[in-house]
Formats: C-alpha cells, sequence, structure tokens
C-alpha cells in the first residue's frame, strides 16, 4: 500500500485524523521527529478514535533515519504549497511514499531543494488560499493515489 511520512508534525487532532485515515486506507503512518505532542496525549487519542491497534505507525529520529529503512527503490512525493506540478498530474503505484511537513511551515527548504522538481507536488486550490489543513491534504493525496491504482487493488 502507501505510505504517509508527517515529517515533524505540530498538532495532535491532526495526525490523529490521518491515523484513522490510515487505518481505513490501509497506508502505513510515519512519523518523523521532533514531534509537537506526545503520543499518549489526549486529543490525538481522541482523534484517532480506536483506530491505533488497526493500523502500521512508526517513529523516527529523523528523515534521514526513515530512508535507512526503505532497502527498495519506490517513488517518493513531496507535498508543498511550492510545488509547480499538480497532485492530480502525478501518476502512483502501489508502496509510493508521501511526505507532508509541519502545519505551521511546511516542508523545510532543505528537503524541497533536494528533491526532485517533479516529486514536489501542491494540491490545486484558489489563488487567495494559503493552504490546506494537513489531515484534509494527507486525505486528498492518499484517495487520488488509492483512485488511480483501483480501490479494490488496495485492500477492503
Amino acid at each position: 500500500m502507501f505510505h504517509i511520512v508527517l515529517f515533524e508534525p505540530e498538532i495532535p487532532n491532526n495526525t490523529g485524523n490521518i491515523i484513522r485515515l490510515c487505518a481505513n486506507t490501509g497506508a502505513e503512518l510515519h512519523l518523523i521527529e521532533p514531534l509537537g505532542f506526545f503520543l499518549t496525549e489526549k486529543h490525538l487519542l481522541r482523534a484517532g478514535l480506536d483506530y491505533h491497534d488497526k493500523m502500521n505507525l512508526h517513529q523516527y529520529p529523523s528523515l534521514t533515519a526513515f530512508g535507512k529503512t526503505r532497502k527498495d527503490q519506490r517513488n517518493y512525493f513531496y507535498l508543498s504549497t511550492h510545488g509547480a506540478r499538480s497532485l492530480f498530474e502525478a501518476h502512483f503505484s502501489p508502496g509510493d511514499i508521501f511526505v507532508f511537513g509541519p502545519e505551521t511551515r511546511g516542508l523545510p527548504d532543505s528537503i524541497l531543494k533536494a528533491a526532485p522538481v517533479e516529486r514536489i507536488l501542491r494540491i490545486p486550490m484558489q489563488a487567495s488560499s494559503r493552504s490546506i489543513n494537513l489531515a484534509n491534504s494527507v486525505a486528498i493525496t492518499i484517495y487520488e493515489a488509492w483512485r488511480q491504482i483501483g480501490f479494490a487493488a488496495a485492500g477492503k
């Protein structure tokens, strides 16, 4: 299935909602430290309901440490308002990795500059808009990727 990577997430409610989303779509969730909350925080647990034990959650001290766990050549995609390419122009395959930045600042320039430009994707929105909520961005992304591979091919 797919992999969702949250780089330094800050808001427990968003991560809780993403936990529930991953449980319902079969995606694995990878959290990159530092986290802006504790995994036992009540807001995270409440937003995730009882889905915590129904999904794969991994935590890493850095994005580099996460990368070392990827022995295969799966595709990385970076979601950013600075992306020149729309999410809906990209083609996804099972096992793709979607990297999202923290809620208040997005992915840092150091990550975006190291990424191939065609792998930096944006979610279309009105010109007057700044950003979309992290949990909503993950939902839009995972469902577009899942749609592309055929929902039945991905799981339940």
